[in-house]
């Protein structure tokens, strides 16, 4: 453990919904847990090695303990098996402090919420804020069905309750989720957040975009990623500002790893392009851009990349490390 990293002590797990369960976790040592703020998430060292970011979705003023949602997700890559498997209430974990890639804007006037499946974590704690903070929003939840949907009843019980569509696929047709209807009117000063699958993000956002809402308006969180991969990939360089050294990427090899067997270490996390963690300075060099994190508007600026999945479209890239 350092000073980035924190013990905690599983307190309670909850099955919250169909395939999805909520840890609850407190500090080992009584004390209470750092402040966060809404959207905000932890890495958790999972059993098997695993390391997964996981939404708090609790209070923003609750640091007794944190609160975390996980959905069993059978085609993973092992994380969520962990969790929902082989850690019980009573072990102790290795966290990391509270980090926010996905905060609520300061300068919104009004916000409209959309969370698909699990996406409901953060979004969540962001209802529960405004709602605190009296700021006007409304909320749209998306699931497959009201028994696969999580905190149903925390929502319907709380003072925000009115401001909260809910949508199953199961359900009247009435019900359905239409995102074009929603955001049919781009209105200055409205903020538009949406989490959860890349599907239900990608349609959100299009409708958003379709209907004219300027990218600064839109705010997303993804928690997992399919990163393209193309098989007229080529290999290309990548130079170490420091050091002048060159190294070869190879088809079939990332950025991260190739500089790792240089002796290169860049923090990594969810090796997918979505957290953030491995965020790179581009000096030089066109990257291939293959990420769920950085905006268009920042990819296109072409001054960083994440080199866990994404590529170079130039012979060279040149890092600042």
């Amino acid at each position: 453990m350092n000073a980035s990293t924190l013990l905690v002590r599983v307190q309670r797990k909850t099955q919250e919904a169909v395939g999805i369960c909520t840890l609850e976790l407190a500090s080992v040592d009584g004390h209470p847990l750092p402040a966060f703020s809404a959207g905000s998430h932890i890495d958790v060292q999972l059993p098997g090695g695993f390391t997964r970011q996981y939404s708090l979705c609790n209070r923003a003023e609750e640091t007794h303990s944190y609160l975390i949602g996980v959905l069993h997700d059978e085609n993973g890559r092992g994380g969520s098996r962990a969790v929902h498997e082989q850690v019980h209430t009573g072990n102790v974990l290795t966290i990391s402090m509270p980090r926010n890639h996905f905060p609520l804007a300061a300068e919104a006037e009004k916000s409209v919420l959309f969370a698909g499946g699990i996406g409901i974590t953060p979004i969540l704690g962001m209802a529960e804020r405004l709602a605190s903070l009296e700021h006007p929003f409304a909320m749209h939840y998306y699931a497959r069905s009201r028994e696969r949907a999580a905190f149903v009843e925390r929502i319907q019980t709380s003072t925000f309750a009115p401001n909260v569509s809910f949508h199953f696929d199961n359900a009247d047709t009435s019900q359905k989720l239409d995102a074009r209807a929603v955001l049919d009117d781009p209105t200055p000063g409205v903020h538009i957040y949406v989490c959860g699958p890349k599907g239900f993000m990608d349609a959100v956002l299009g409708a958003a975009r379709t209907g004219g809402w300027p990218e600064a308006q839109l705010h997303r969180e993804y928690f997992g990623g399919d990163p393209a991969s193309n098989e007229s990939d080529g290999s290309f360089e990548v130079q170490i500002a420091s050091s002048g050294a060159i190294l070869t990427v190879p088809k079939g090899r990332s950025v991260v790893h190739a500089l790792a067997e240089a002796g290169i270490s860049v923090p990594t996390s969810c090796e997918q392009g979505v957290c953030g963690t491995c965020l790179t300075r581009v000096l030089k060099g066109e990257p291939d851009h293959r990420d769920l994190y950085l905006t268009p508007e920042e990819q296109a600026r072409n001054d960083q990349f994440l080199p866990c999945c994404s590529r170079a479209r130039s012979p060279r890239l040149v890092l600042d490390l």
